[in-house]
């Protein structure tokens, strides 16, 4: 296989079915091509969930590369097999072709036509996880506790993701969202319909409360973040008849929020919102992720500058989107993100030209240039 070329390793990488948390042989691809590359791997497992750390170099600056093998489920109505690595007209199909096997690839080949024209490097590696898709709970977090525990950070790190909105090179991540869960229940006291007086109905207090949630005005944005939005996901009671009020009633929202708060903060702000209409409901609060920026300065330029060279465009820097694994590498060290056209991640039939592959392994093959001049 050669390795200058994307293609046959993404190939390679969409066979794998990979699904989070498994591996299905994705990262022994990995480890192999760039022990070709002379890279040191170090593959680690934590349950079913398996990391790879791969480095190679020494000294100044270390420059890291992140992302992620494990792939969502691929559902139904593929025209082709989501497992099989399908190139037709030009387009490679397959899961993960855009998160992120395609990435993974891209960058791998960046390395070698580099290391083919004997261009110099500091340091180098490859953050990879199988547990991004997931609960992200034995991935890259696992991996930065190695790094710290082995004096190995690196000075900044470029996650793959899929950033981009219509072409190649239009946007990089430099932030995003923070994101906080909350899983509510009201309790009350079953009861006939024509009898409200000897029941509860807890849906008559729950919403209320997230009527109140739901038109509050959080924030009005700011330069690099747009407003936060407060999302009612779920409301249930599980009431099989119409004429029963319900022993109890569920929700859950959603929060992304901006760097104008803390997930702590808007945790205790709904808390205390339901517990005015329903002082004794229960309410989870989970934290997914801070809001985080990396400000503009050296290294996103360098990024910029890079990407504008090969691809023609100057690149947005953004910060929206969902949450990737960027929100625990910030605390570490400057991290943004830059990948291919996300525009088919997920969905039915994902897919990649091949033309835009190469070009990402070029833009990559740039950015090195530009970290390593």
């Amino acid at each position: 296989m050669t390795l200058t070329d994307p293609l046959p390793l993404a190939r390679a990488l969409i066979n794998c079915p990979s699904i989070t948390p498994q591996d299905a042989g994705a990262q022994a691809v990995i480890a192999d091509a760039l022990i070709r590359l002379g890279f040191t791997v170090e593959r680690q497992q934590h349950g079913p969930v398996n990391n790879l750390i791969a480095r190679s170099g020494s000294g100044t600056p270390h420059f890291a590369f992140a992302g992620h093998t494990d792939v969502v489920p691929p559902g139904d109505g593929w025209r082709h097999d989501p497992f099989t690595a399908t190139v037709e007209d030009g387009v490679l199909f397959g899961r993960g072709a855009v998160d992120m096997k395609g990435a993974i690839a891209a960058f791998i080949a960046a390395l070698a036509s580099r290391l083919k024209s004997h261009a110099a490097f500091g340091t180098i590696s490859l953050l990879i996880t199988g547990d991004e898709e997931g609960d992200a709970l034995d991935g890259t977090r696992r991996i930065l506790d190695h790094l710290v525990r082995t004096a190995a950070m690196p000075d900044m790190c470029l996650v793959g993701e899929p950033t981009c909105r219509a072409a190649l090179g239009d946007t990089i991540k430099i932030g995003r969202r923070g994101s906080v869960s909350a899983r509510i229940v009201v309790l009350g006291t079953q009861g006939h319909v024509a009898y409200p007086h000897l029941a509860d109905n807890p849906l008559h207090r729950l919403i209320p409360a997230l009527e109140t949630l739901r038109t509050t005005t959080l924030d009005h944005g700011n330069d690099w973040f747009e407003p936060s939005s407060l999302q009612i996901t779920s409301v249930d009671v599980g009431n099989r008849t119409g004429n029963v009020i319900p022993p109890q009633a569920a929700a859950a929202l959603n929060i992304r929020f901006n760097s104008n708060h803390t997930g702590a903060g808007l945790g205790t702000w709904i808390t205390e919102v339901l517990h005015r209409f329903a002082p004794d409901a229960l309410c989870d609060i989970t934290i997914g992720g801070e809001a985080f920026l990396t400000h503009p300065g050296a290294f996103t330029q360098a990024l910029a500058t890079a990407i504008e060279r090969t691809t023609g465009l100057v690149p947005k820097l953004d910060t929206g989107g969902g949450t990737s694994d960027a929100r625990f590498i910030t605390s570490h060290c400057p991290v943004a993100e830059f990948g291919l056209v996300g525009r088919t991640m997920h969905r039915t039939d994902e897919a990649v030209p091949v033309a835009e592959l190469r070009n990402l392994a070029t833009a990559y093959g740039a950015i090195l240039d530009s970290v390593f001049a």
